[in-house]
Protein backbone atom coordinates (compact mmCIF):
# COMPACT_ATOMS: atom_id res chain seq x y z
CA UNK A 1 0.00 0.00 0.00
CA UNK A 2 0.92 3.62 -0.26
CA UNK A 3 3.14 4.91 2.43
CA UNK A 4 3.27 7.60 5.01
CA UNK A 5 3.15 11.11 3.34
CA UNK A 6 6.69 13.04 2.64
CA UNK A 7 7.14 16.27 1.17
CA UNK A 8 6.73 16.54 -2.79
CA UNK A 9 8.01 18.88 -5.02
CA UNK A 10 7.29 18.68 -8.75
CA UNK A 11 10.35 20.72 -10.60
CA UNK A 12 10.15 22.70 -13.65
CA UNK A 13 6.88 21.79 -15.38
CA UNK A 14 4.14 24.12 -17.10
CA UNK A 15 1.00 24.41 -14.65
CA UNK A 16 -2.39 24.69 -15.77
CA UNK A 17 -3.22 26.02 -12.28
CA UNK A 18 -7.16 25.69 -13.27
CA UNK A 19 -7.62 28.91 -11.01
CA UNK A 20 -9.72 32.07 -11.11
CA UNK A 21 -7.25 33.58 -13.63
CA UNK A 22 -6.33 30.61 -15.28
CA UNK A 23 -2.72 30.99 -15.10
CA UNK A 24 -0.01 28.92 -17.00
CA UNK A 25 3.31 28.69 -15.58
CA UNK A 26 6.16 27.85 -17.29
CA UNK A 27 9.05 26.53 -15.32
CA UNK A 28 7.44 26.65 -12.24
CA UNK A 29 7.39 24.30 -9.30
CA UNK A 30 4.41 22.81 -7.31
CA UNK A 31 5.61 21.60 -3.12
CA UNK A 32 2.79 19.68 -1.54
CA UNK A 33 3.36 19.08 2.27
CA UNK A 34 1.26 17.02 3.80
CA UNK A 35 -2.13 16.67 2.05
CA UNK A 36 -2.04 20.41 0.67
CA UNK A 37 -0.38 22.19 -2.08
CA UNK A 38 2.18 24.14 0.13
CA UNK A 39 3.33 26.55 -2.66
CA UNK A 40 3.95 27.42 -5.98
CA UNK A 41 6.65 29.32 -8.10
CA UNK A 42 9.98 28.64 -9.72
CA UNK A 43 12.93 27.40 -7.72
CA UNK A 44 11.31 26.99 -4.82
CA UNK A 45 13.03 26.33 -1.53
CA UNK A 46 11.90 22.83 0.07
CA UNK A 47 12.03 21.12 3.27
CA UNK A 48 14.94 18.67 3.83
CA UNK A 49 13.54 15.11 2.71
CA UNK A 50 11.59 16.20 0.08
CA UNK A 51 11.23 14.19 -2.70
CA UNK A 52 12.39 15.68 -5.88
CA UNK A 53 10.23 14.99 -9.35
CA UNK A 54 11.50 16.46 -12.83
CA UNK A 55 8.56 17.73 -14.27
CA UNK A 56 10.77 19.68 -17.13
CA UNK A 57 8.87 19.66 -20.59
CA UNK A 58 5.98 17.63 -19.18
CA UNK A 59 2.40 19.33 -17.78
CA UNK A 60 1.40 19.61 -14.35
CA UNK A 61 -2.12 19.99 -13.87
CA UNK A 62 -5.34 19.25 -11.35
CA UNK A 63 -6.20 15.68 -10.82
CA UNK A 64 -9.17 14.77 -12.67
CA UNK A 65 -12.49 14.23 -12.08
CA UNK A 66 -14.92 11.90 -13.14
CA UNK A 67 -18.68 12.41 -12.29
CA UNK A 68 -20.58 9.34 -13.10
CA UNK A 69 -18.74 5.64 -13.82
CA UNK A 70 -20.51 2.77 -13.34
CA UNK A 71 -17.01 1.00 -12.21
CA UNK A 72 -19.18 -2.57 -10.90
CA UNK A 73 -19.05 -3.57 -14.77
CA UNK A 74 -15.48 -2.82 -15.47
CA UNK A 75 -14.66 -6.18 -15.25
CA UNK A 76 -16.65 -6.77 -18.48
CA UNK A 77 -14.07 -4.29 -20.18
CA UNK A 78 -15.25 -4.17 -23.76
CA UNK A 79 -17.79 -6.51 -23.55
CA UNK A 80 -20.90 -4.76 -24.76
CA UNK A 81 -18.35 -2.64 -27.25
CA UNK A 82 -21.67 -2.60 -30.23
CA UNK A 83 -24.63 -2.50 -27.96
CA UNK A 84 -26.93 -0.04 -28.33
CA UNK A 85 -28.25 1.25 -25.34
CA UNK A 86 -31.85 -0.98 -25.42
CA UNK A 87 -29.56 -3.92 -25.30
CA UNK A 88 -27.22 -2.50 -22.22
CA UNK A 89 -30.56 -2.32 -20.78
CA UNK A 90 -32.26 -5.67 -21.22
CA UNK A 91 -28.67 -7.01 -20.66
CA UNK A 92 -27.82 -5.59 -17.15
CA UNK A 93 -31.66 -4.16 -15.75
CA UNK A 94 -34.10 -7.60 -17.22
CA UNK A 95 -31.88 -10.76 -17.61
CA UNK A 96 -27.95 -10.62 -16.46
CA UNK A 97 -27.31 -7.90 -14.05
CA UNK A 98 -28.70 -9.56 -11.34
CA UNK A 99 -26.16 -12.65 -11.50
CA UNK A 100 -23.34 -9.85 -10.01
CA UNK A 101 -22.61 -11.56 -6.55
CA UNK A 102 -20.91 -9.17 -3.92
CA UNK A 103 -17.40 -10.55 -5.06
CA UNK A 104 -18.00 -9.46 -8.79
CA UNK A 105 -18.70 -5.82 -7.90
CA UNK A 106 -15.75 -6.12 -6.14
CA UNK A 107 -13.76 -7.10 -8.79
CA UNK A 108 -15.43 -4.75 -11.11
CA UNK A 109 -14.42 -2.19 -8.32
CA UNK A 110 -11.03 -2.94 -7.78
CA UNK A 111 -10.28 -2.74 -11.63
CA UNK A 112 -12.30 0.57 -12.48
CA UNK A 113 -10.58 2.54 -9.34
CA UNK A 114 -7.12 1.56 -10.91
CA UNK A 115 -7.96 2.08 -14.40
CA UNK A 116 -9.15 5.66 -13.04
CA UNK A 117 -6.25 6.23 -11.19
CA UNK A 118 -3.44 5.73 -14.00
CA UNK A 119 -5.08 7.71 -15.93
CA UNK A 120 -5.13 10.69 -13.89
CA UNK A 121 -8.57 10.56 -12.90
CA UNK A 122 -7.78 11.15 -9.10
CA UNK A 123 -11.43 11.11 -7.73
CA UNK A 124 -14.07 9.15 -9.23
CA UNK A 125 -18.00 8.80 -9.03
CA UNK A 126 -19.21 5.25 -8.43
CA UNK A 127 -22.43 5.52 -10.11
CA UNK A 128 -22.62 1.81 -8.65
CA UNK A 129 -26.49 0.79 -9.40
CA UNK A 130 -25.79 -3.04 -9.27
CA UNK A 131 -26.15 -2.87 -5.15
CA UNK A 132 -28.90 -5.68 -5.29
CA UNK A 133 -27.88 -6.04 -1.09
CA UNK A 134 -26.01 -4.21 1.40
CA UNK A 135 -23.83 -7.00 1.30
CA UNK A 136 -22.86 -5.92 -2.65
CA UNK A 137 -22.73 -2.63 -1.34
CA UNK A 138 -20.03 -3.33 1.92
CA UNK A 139 -18.13 -5.03 -1.32
CA UNK A 140 -18.17 -2.14 -3.18
CA UNK A 141 -16.58 0.30 -1.15
CA UNK A 142 -14.08 -2.37 0.38
CA UNK A 143 -12.55 -2.27 -3.20
CA UNK A 144 -12.55 1.45 -3.15
CA UNK A 145 -10.97 1.73 0.10
CA UNK A 146 -8.15 -1.04 -0.83
CA UNK A 147 -6.95 1.55 -3.54
CA UNK A 148 -5.53 5.08 -3.04
CA UNK A 149 -7.66 7.22 -5.23
CA UNK A 150 -10.67 9.44 -4.16
CA UNK A 151 -13.78 8.30 -4.65
CA UNK A 152 -17.43 8.87 -4.03
CA UNK A 153 -20.34 5.96 -3.83
CA UNK A 154 -23.35 6.77 -5.58
CA UNK A 155 -25.58 3.86 -4.28
CA UNK A 156 -28.10 2.49 -6.00
CA UNK A 157 -29.77 -0.87 -7.03
CA UNK A 158 -31.72 -1.27 -10.52
CA UNK A 159 -33.45 -4.41 -9.52
CA UNK A 160 -35.41 -2.83 -6.91
CA UNK A 161 -37.42 0.45 -7.09
CA UNK A 162 -35.62 3.48 -4.89
CA UNK A 163 -38.64 3.81 -3.10
CA UNK A 164 -37.81 0.60 -2.08
CA UNK A 165 -34.12 0.59 -1.33
CA UNK A 166 -33.89 3.04 0.62
CA UNK A 167 -36.83 2.38 3.11
CA UNK A 168 -35.06 -1.14 4.20
CA UNK A 169 -33.07 -1.07 7.37
CA UNK A 170 -30.13 -2.90 6.47
CA UNK A 171 -29.36 0.32 3.70
CA UNK A 172 -30.17 2.85 6.75
CA UNK A 173 -27.49 0.40 8.60
CA UNK A 174 -24.66 0.37 5.80
CA UNK A 175 -24.92 3.93 5.73
CA UNK A 176 -24.20 4.08 9.46
CA UNK A 177 -21.43 1.79 9.38
CA UNK A 178 -19.57 2.73 6.01
CA UNK A 179 -20.14 6.58 5.76
CA UNK A 180 -18.34 8.16 8.32
CA UNK A 181 -17.16 11.06 6.52
CA UNK A 182 -13.65 9.81 5.19
CA UNK A 183 -12.48 12.23 3.46
CA UNK A 184 -11.61 9.62 0.65
CA UNK A 185 -15.10 8.85 0.44
CA UNK A 186 -18.09 10.85 -0.41
CA UNK A 187 -21.70 9.29 -0.65
CA UNK A 188 -25.04 10.10 -3.27
CA UNK A 189 -27.70 8.28 -3.94
CA UNK A 190 -27.80 6.75 -7.47
CA UNK A 191 -31.32 6.53 -9.16
CA UNK A 192 -33.47 7.64 -12.50
CA UNK A 193 -37.37 9.50 -12.61
CA UNK A 194 -39.48 7.75 -15.24
CA UNK A 195 -41.92 10.84 -15.33
CA UNK A 196 -44.76 8.48 -13.63
CA UNK A 197 -47.00 11.22 -12.06
CA UNK A 198 -47.31 9.51 -9.47
CA UNK A 199 -44.41 10.28 -8.42
CA UNK A 200 -43.01 6.83 -6.94
CA UNK A 201 -39.28 8.05 -6.54
CA UNK A 202 -40.41 11.08 -3.99
CA UNK A 203 -39.69 8.62 -0.93
CA UNK A 204 -35.94 8.16 -1.84
CA UNK A 205 -35.91 11.79 -2.93
CA UNK A 206 -36.92 12.49 0.90
CA UNK A 207 -34.41 9.63 2.05
CA UNK A 208 -31.41 11.81 0.33
CA UNK A 209 -32.94 15.10 2.02
CA UNK A 210 -33.18 13.56 5.61
CA UNK A 211 -29.61 12.14 4.89
CA UNK A 212 -28.24 15.35 3.73
CA UNK A 213 -27.01 13.64 0.37
CA UNK A 214 -26.75 14.80 -3.16
CA UNK A 215 -28.97 12.79 -5.64
CA UNK A 216 -27.63 12.00 -9.69
CA UNK A 217 -30.10 10.74 -12.15
CA UNK A 218 -29.81 10.07 -15.37
CA UNK A 219 -32.23 12.67 -16.86
CA UNK A 220 -33.19 13.46 -20.66
CA UNK A 221 -32.04 9.71 -21.90
CA UNK A 222 -33.89 8.81 -24.86
CA UNK A 223 -37.00 6.12 -24.69
CA UNK A 224 -36.32 6.39 -20.27
CA UNK A 225 -36.28 9.57 -18.62
CA UNK A 226 -37.35 12.99 -19.90
CA UNK A 227 -38.92 16.70 -19.00
CA UNK A 228 -41.66 15.09 -16.91
CA UNK A 229 -39.33 13.67 -14.81
CA UNK A 230 -37.38 17.29 -13.99
CA UNK A 231 -41.10 18.72 -13.73
CA UNK A 232 -41.84 16.43 -10.95
CA UNK A 233 -38.16 16.97 -9.05
CA UNK A 234 -38.91 20.81 -9.65
CA UNK A 235 -41.98 20.84 -8.67
CA UNK A 236 -41.57 19.00 -5.46
CA UNK A 237 -38.77 20.83 -4.50
CA UNK A 238 -35.98 18.63 -5.38
CA UNK A 239 -33.64 20.05 -7.47
CA UNK A 240 -30.69 21.75 -5.69
CA UNK A 241 -27.00 23.23 -6.63
CA UNK A 242 -25.97 19.13 -5.71
CA UNK A 243 -27.93 18.04 -8.22
CA UNK A 244 -26.39 16.24 -10.86
CA UNK A 245 -28.03 15.45 -14.27
CA UNK A 246 -26.06 12.70 -16.17
CA UNK A 247 -26.59 13.20 -19.60
CA UNK A 248 -29.51 15.54 -20.40
CA UNK A 249 -29.28 15.00 -24.19
CA UNK A 250 -32.97 15.04 -24.67
CA UNK A 251 -34.43 17.75 -22.59
CA UNK A 252 -36.70 20.73 -23.66
CA UNK A 253 -35.13 24.47 -22.96
CA UNK A 254 -38.14 24.34 -20.24
CA UNK A 255 -35.97 21.60 -18.49
CA UNK A 256 -32.45 23.42 -19.23
CA UNK A 257 -33.75 26.25 -17.48
CA UNK A 258 -34.89 24.66 -14.19
CA UNK A 259 -31.56 22.90 -14.17
CA UNK A 260 -30.13 26.61 -14.40
CA UNK A 261 -32.31 28.23 -11.78
CA UNK A 262 -31.60 25.65 -8.78
CA UNK A 263 -27.77 25.69 -9.13
CA UNK A 264 -27.90 21.55 -10.48
CA UNK A 265 -25.14 20.68 -13.09
CA UNK A 266 -25.14 18.20 -15.75
CA UNK A 267 -22.64 15.37 -16.31
CA UNK A 268 -21.52 14.88 -19.70
CA UNK A 269 -20.69 11.40 -21.17
CA UNK A 270 -20.11 11.91 -24.57
CA UNK A 271 -18.29 8.72 -26.06
CA UNK A 272 -21.57 7.26 -24.55
CA UNK A 273 -24.22 9.85 -25.96
CA UNK A 274 -22.66 9.44 -29.46
CA UNK A 275 -22.78 5.60 -29.34
CA UNK A 276 -25.69 4.50 -27.51
CA UNK A 277 -28.64 6.99 -28.07
CA UNK A 278 -29.24 8.93 -25.58
CA UNK A 279 -29.30 11.84 -27.31
CA UNK A 280 -26.58 13.74 -29.10
CA UNK A 281 -24.06 15.41 -26.54
CA UNK A 282 -25.67 18.58 -25.56
CA UNK A 283 -22.98 21.27 -24.74
CA UNK A 284 -24.00 23.50 -27.00
CA UNK A 285 -27.28 23.61 -25.26
CA UNK A 286 -25.98 23.43 -21.54
CA UNK A 287 -23.37 26.42 -22.36
CA UNK A 288 -26.48 28.72 -23.68
CA UNK A 289 -28.32 27.95 -20.80
CA UNK A 290 -25.10 28.75 -18.48
CA UNK A 291 -25.17 25.19 -16.49
CA UNK A 292 -21.92 24.09 -15.06
CA UNK A 293 -20.68 21.00 -16.87
CA UNK A 294 -18.32 17.83 -15.80
CA UNK A 295 -17.10 15.17 -17.90
CA UNK A 296 -17.62 11.35 -17.00
CA UNK A 297 -16.87 8.34 -18.97
CA UNK A 298 -19.58 6.18 -17.82
CA UNK A 299 -18.65 2.46 -18.26
CA UNK A 300 -15.89 0.68 -19.64
CA UNK A 301 -18.38 -2.07 -21.01
CA UNK A 302 -18.17 0.26 -24.12
CA UNK A 303 -16.01 3.06 -23.89
CA UNK A 304 -12.37 4.31 -22.80
CA UNK A 305 -11.73 5.01 -18.87
CA UNK A 306 -10.02 8.42 -19.49
CA UNK A 307 -11.01 11.41 -19.32
CA UNK A 308 -8.51 12.26 -22.37
CA UNK A 309 -10.68 10.61 -24.18
CA UNK A 310 -13.62 12.61 -22.79
CA UNK A 311 -11.81 15.54 -23.92
CA UNK A 312 -11.62 14.90 -27.01
CA UNK A 313 -14.61 13.14 -28.13
CA UNK A 314 -16.54 16.28 -26.31
CA UNK A 315 -14.60 19.04 -28.31
CA UNK A 316 -15.24 17.35 -31.24
CA UNK A 317 -18.92 16.29 -31.31
CA UNK A 318 -19.43 20.21 -30.09
CA UNK A 319 -17.89 21.51 -33.15
CA UNK A 320 -19.34 19.14 -35.36
CA UNK A 321 -22.62 20.10 -34.58
CA UNK A 322 -21.48 23.66 -34.85
CA UNK A 323 -20.33 23.38 -38.42
CA UNK A 324 -23.55 21.07 -39.21
CA UNK A 325 -25.89 23.94 -38.23
CA UNK A 326 -23.75 26.50 -39.96
CA UNK A 327 -23.94 24.25 -43.21
CA UNK A 328 -27.76 23.98 -43.31
CA UNK A 329 -27.95 27.82 -43.18
CA UNK A 330 -25.38 27.79 -46.06
CA UNK A 331 -22.76 29.58 -43.54
CA UNK A 332 -19.89 29.15 -42.58
CA UNK A 333 -18.37 28.27 -38.47
CA UNK A 334 -14.56 30.60 -39.02
CA UNK A 335 -14.04 30.88 -34.94
CA UNK A 336 -14.87 27.47 -32.81
CA UNK A 337 -16.51 28.74 -29.81
CA UNK A 338 -15.98 25.74 -27.44
CA UNK A 339 -12.22 25.71 -26.63
CA UNK A 340 -9.38 23.05 -25.63
CA UNK A 341 -9.16 25.37 -22.50
CA UNK A 342 -12.94 25.07 -21.96
CA UNK A 343 -12.86 21.12 -21.89
CA UNK A 344 -9.75 21.15 -19.40
CA UNK A 345 -11.57 23.17 -17.01
CA UNK A 346 -15.09 20.62 -17.38
CA UNK A 347 -12.45 17.65 -16.79
CA UNK A 348 -10.96 19.27 -13.45
CA UNK A 349 -13.02 22.38 -11.91
CA UNK A 350 -15.64 21.25 -13.36
CA UNK A 351 -16.16 17.88 -11.90
CA UNK A 352 -15.13 19.56 -8.27
CA UNK A 353 -17.85 22.00 -8.52
CA UNK A 354 -20.40 19.52 -9.40
CA UNK A 355 -19.48 17.54 -6.42
CA UNK A 356 -19.06 20.50 -4.14
CA UNK A 357 -15.27 19.95 -3.27
CA UNK A 358 -14.00 23.60 -3.27
CA UNK A 359 -10.85 21.97 -2.59
CA UNK A 360 -10.12 19.82 -5.27
CA UNK A 361 -10.00 20.69 -9.08
CA UNK A 362 -7.04 23.43 -9.31
CA UNK A 363 -3.14 24.30 -8.38
CA UNK A 364 -3.76 26.68 -5.78
CA UNK A 365 -1.78 27.16 -2.30
CA UNK A 366 -3.88 25.36 0.46
CA UNK A 367 -5.66 23.22 -2.09
CA UNK A 368 -5.77 19.31 -1.31
CA UNK A 369 -2.50 17.88 -3.03
CA UNK A 370 -4.83 16.00 -6.06
CA UNK A 371 -1.78 16.54 -8.86
CA UNK A 372 -1.18 14.74 -11.92
CA UNK A 373 2.10 15.53 -13.87
CA UNK A 374 2.11 14.54 -17.94
CA UNK A 375 5.56 13.66 -19.08
CA UNK A 376 7.11 11.00 -20.97
CA UNK A 377 10.32 10.95 -22.81
CA UNK A 378 9.72 8.13 -24.68
CA UNK A 379 6.62 9.42 -26.97
CA UNK A 380 7.25 11.80 -29.85
CA UNK A 381 3.76 12.38 -28.85
CA UNK A 382 4.99 14.62 -25.86
CA UNK A 383 7.10 17.20 -27.64
CA UNK A 384 6.59 20.44 -28.30
CA UNK A 385 4.28 21.24 -25.85
CA UNK A 386 3.06 24.64 -27.09
CA UNK A 387 -0.28 24.88 -26.44
CA UNK A 388 -0.84 23.18 -22.83
CA UNK A 389 -4.46 23.13 -23.21
CA UNK A 390 -4.61 21.62 -26.86
CA UNK A 391 -1.89 19.20 -25.59
CA UNK A 392 -4.00 17.87 -22.75
CA UNK A 393 -7.39 17.49 -24.87
CA UNK A 394 -6.10 16.56 -28.37
CA UNK A 395 -2.22 15.11 -27.72
CA UNK A 396 -1.74 13.23 -23.98
CA UNK A 397 -2.98 9.88 -23.62
CA UNK A 398 -3.04 7.37 -20.14
CA UNK A 399 0.00 6.18 -21.18
CA UNK A 400 1.68 10.40 -20.81
CA UNK A 401 0.21 10.13 -17.07
CA UNK A 402 3.87 9.66 -15.35
CA UNK A 403 3.15 10.91 -11.80
CA UNK A 404 -0.30 10.93 -9.58
CA UNK A 405 -0.65 11.97 -6.63
CA UNK A 406 -3.81 11.93 -4.31
CA UNK A 407 -4.16 13.67 -0.82
CA UNK A 408 -0.79 14.43 -0.96
CA UNK A 409 0.76 10.79 -1.42
CA UNK A 410 1.73 9.30 -4.76
CA UNK A 411 -0.04 6.84 -6.37
CA UNK A 412 1.84 6.49 -9.64
CA UNK A 413 5.33 7.18 -10.16
CA UNK A 414 7.45 6.42 -13.46
CA UNK A 415 4.01 5.33 -14.99
CA UNK A 416 3.68 2.67 -12.48
CA UNK A 417 0.60 2.12 -10.32
CA UNK A 418 2.10 2.42 -6.71
CA UNK A 419 0.03 0.54 -3.59
CA UNK A 420 -2.07 -1.03 -6.91
CA UNK A 421 -1.81 -5.32 -6.80
CA UNK A 422 -2.19 -5.59 -10.12
CA UNK A 423 -1.84 -9.13 -10.42
CA UNK A 424 -4.16 -9.26 -7.46
CA UNK A 425 -6.78 -7.75 -9.55
CA UNK A 426 -6.02 -9.48 -12.37
CA UNK A 427 -7.31 -12.97 -10.95
CA UNK A 428 -10.15 -11.53 -9.40
CA UNK A 429 -11.47 -10.46 -12.42
CA UNK A 430 -10.66 -13.59 -14.02
CA UNK A 431 -12.91 -15.42 -11.56
CA UNK A 432 -15.89 -13.08 -12.54
CA UNK A 433 -15.75 -13.47 -15.58
CA UNK A 434 -15.61 -17.17 -15.28
CA UNK A 435 -18.91 -17.02 -12.98
CA UNK A 436 -20.50 -14.97 -15.49
CA UNK A 437 -20.07 -16.93 -18.49
CA UNK A 438 -21.22 -20.38 -16.54
CA UNK A 439 -24.00 -18.59 -15.32
CA UNK A 440 -25.53 -17.37 -18.86
CA UNK A 441 -24.16 -20.35 -20.75
CA UNK A 442 -21.77 -20.22 -24.03
CA UNK A 443 -24.45 -19.54 -26.61
CA UNK A 444 -25.93 -16.26 -24.65
CA UNK A 445 -22.52 -15.20 -23.51
CA UNK A 446 -21.55 -14.93 -27.49
CA UNK A 447 -25.09 -13.65 -28.36
CA UNK A 448 -24.39 -10.89 -25.64
CA UNK A 449 -21.20 -10.14 -27.02
CA UNK A 450 -22.11 -10.10 -30.80
CA UNK A 451 -25.78 -8.42 -31.20
CA UNK A 452 -27.06 -8.55 -34.31
CA UNK A 453 -26.49 -6.28 -37.51
CA UNK A 454 -29.32 -4.97 -38.82
CA UNK A 455 -29.82 -5.13 -42.55
CA UNK A 456 -29.07 -2.63 -44.80
CA UNK A 457 -29.67 -2.00 -48.68
CA UNK A 458 -26.22 -0.46 -50.50
CA UNK A 459 -26.92 2.06 -52.68
CA UNK A 460 -26.97 2.11 -56.35
CA UNK A 461 -23.47 3.68 -57.34
CA UNK A 462 -24.93 6.94 -59.13
CA UNK A 463 -21.84 7.12 -61.45
CA UNK A 464 -21.94 3.82 -62.69
CA UNK A 465 -23.00 4.78 -66.76
CA UNK A 466 -25.42 2.74 -67.11
CA UNK A 467 -28.95 2.09 -68.38
CA UNK A 468 -30.43 -0.52 -65.41
CA UNK A 469 -32.55 1.58 -63.22
CA UNK A 470 -32.33 0.42 -58.92
CA UNK A 471 -34.61 1.69 -56.39
CA UNK A 472 -32.71 4.96 -56.08
CA UNK A 473 -31.92 5.56 -59.95
CA UNK A 474 -35.54 5.94 -61.45
CA UNK A 475 -35.77 7.30 -65.03
CA UNK A 476 -37.10 11.24 -65.33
Amino acid sequence: MVGERRPVVLRNGTVLTMDGQKRVLTGHDVLVVDDRIAAIGPLLQVPEGTEEIDATDGIVMPGMIDTHRHMWQTAMRGYGADWTLTQYFVWYYLEWGKVFRPEDIHAGNLLGAAEALDAGVTTTVDWSHGLQTTDHADAAVDALQAVPGRFVLAYGNIQDSPASWTAKPEFRDFVSRRITGDDMLGFQLAFDVTGDPAFPEKPAFEVARELGVPVTTHAGVWGATNDDGIRLMHDNGFMTPQSIYVHAATLSADSYHRIAATGGSISVSTESEQSAGQGYPPTWAIRAHGIPVSLSMDTSVWWSGDLFSAMRSTLGADRAREHMAAHARNDTVTHSSLRAEHVVEWATVGGAKALGRDDLGSIEIGKKADIVLLRNENSPVMFPVLNPYGHVAFQAQRSDVDTVVVDGRIVKRDHRLVGVDLKAIRGQVEQTVEHLRAQLGEEAWEKGMNPDIPTTKVLDNPYTYTEYRGDTRTSV
